[in-house]
């Protein structure tokens, strides 16, 4: 019978963690619920003098955010006897050591470290991304593994911490290989056996260099603040230094973790693209019911633009719900609640004679006042327009100065859908200034 999978999420809080960080806890989930087994969370704070409550509390807020349930939730510093209890047999089996060693602040202070007995042999693991991987160990000499009795370091805490939690699949990024050799020299010391390890490409940024919790890597709650969908985060993400074949991008929870394996894991670093991402998040915000992109878009809306007409054509135009704001503020949302100031030359279309733009405008205000309030919908007056416009030598002689008229703006929705969004009198009130 096969061993159950467990892997693990084991961050340090020590920093806002971004999109890169977490990743590492979308794998290590994601293979896990795939071969239905266990997911860990492990909060690695052994480091007194960075590790903040601050910090643990925004980690756990973005998993659940991502709605990353974890099966057994772990404290490292609540497990320093542990540590310990190691710590003595491996002194006591040979395979460590405590040295007398004066501190290098020159204070002649005599420390009492633990180091381990390095047998120098070469290493052999198999690593699910990068294949067999060997590592000589000669040079590490005798590493320190503790401060103290009381004080491990990193590689002895995790290495105890993956043992007694059962850990079988070491899924972290490529910048702990260096750290693989010792720990699996102290796995063997201590009696663990040694765990599948799987170590991804690193993402990178838009400049090639290593995301980072103080350079260039926004945290991921910012894109919670910027209006993201947790479900496309998870997609997109997902999808930095994955791809499990095939056309096919959009995918939920569920499809995501049917498909996927460790062994389609690209080697080579991944980058992090927020255009990418927010393609993503558009895809995701289009399977949302209508009631649930209407709710969004107004309450994102400040107080005295929330009409539900605005939705489809704020929503043609957004790619997460922050950009409902930024176009509000922008003031490009403005001509829909307010008259617009229109430049005489800009209702000019090419080289068409004023007289003849004045013309069209007339008989677009005689065609829209046939039609009747009730029914001034973008299509009734999409329909009454375009007759004049097919009979014109361009239809922007009259398509243009309407979309002016109403709006202002060089660029702006389609003239047809202003109309219908700011009412018969409105729209004929702003072509008759036009005029």
């Amino acid at each position: 019978m096969e061993n159950k999978v467990v892997t693990r999420f084991a961050p340090s809080p020590t920093g806002f963690l971004h999109l890169g960080n977490f990743r590492t806890a979308i794998f290590a989930y994601l293979y896990a619920k795939k071969h239905k087994g266990s997911f860990v969370f492990r909060i690695e704070d052994t480091d007194k003098a960075r590790s903040t409550k601050e910090y643990e509390e925004y980690i756990v807020e973005g998993l659940e955010w991502l709605d990353i349930s974890y099966d057994k939730f772990f404290r490292q510093s609540e497990h320093v006897d542990r540590h310990k209890f190691y710590l003595e047999k491996m002194i006591k089996g040979g395979n460590a050591y405590i040295s007398k060693e004066e501190a290098k602040d020159g204070s002649g202070v005599i420390k009492e470290l633990v180091r381990f007995k390095n047998p120098n042999i070469d290493v052999t693991f198999k690593d699910e991304i990068k294949g067999e991987v060997t590592m000589n160990t000669k040079d590490l000499g005798d590493f320190i593994i503790a401060k103290n009795l009381n004080e491990p370091l990193f590689h002895l805490a995790v290495v105890v911490d993956d043992f007694e939690e059962g850990i079988t699949h070491v899924i972290r990024g490529e910048d702990h290989t260096s750290n693989t050799a010792r720990q699996i020299l102290i796995g063997r010391a201590i009696g663990a056996g040694t765990p599948i390890y799987a170590h991804m490409p690193l993402v990178l940024s838009y400049d090639k260099l290593k995301l980072s919790k103080r350079r260039n890597a926004l945290p991921l709650m910012e894109y919670k603040k910027l209006g993201f969908l947790p479900e496309a985060i998870l997609n997109g993400v997902a999808f930095l230094g994955w791809n499990p074949g095939g056309d096919k991008e959009i995918f939920n929870r569920q499809e995501l973790i049917e498909a996927f394996e460790l062994t389609q894991v690209q080697k080579s670093p991944a980058i992090l693209n927020e255009k990418k991402l927010e393609w993503f998040n558009k895809e995701h915000m289009k399977l949302l019911p209508k009631e649930e992109i209407e709710k969004n878009i107004l309450a994102w809306l400040p107080d005295g633009m929330k009409n539900p007409k605005l939705v489809p054509v704020i929503f043609e135009r957004i790619s997460k719900w922050g950009d409902v704001k930024d176009m509000a503020e922008r003031g490009e949302l403005d001509f829909f609640f307010k008259a617009p100031e229109v430049e005489k030359t800009k209702l000019i279309y090419k080289n068409t004679a004023p007289e003849k733009i004045t013309q069209n405008l007339k008989l677009a205000i005689k065609a829209l006042e046939n039609l009747d309030e009730n029914n001034f919908t973008a299509e009734n007056i999409k329909t009454a327009l375009m007759i004049i416009a097919n009979k014109l030598d361009s239809r922007g002689e009259i398509l243009h100065p309407i979309r002016f008229a109403l709006s202002g703006l060089d660029q702006s929705p389609d003239p047809f859908t202003i109309a219908s969004i700011i009412g018969k009198n409105e729209t004929i009130s702003r072509l008759q200034k036009a005029i």
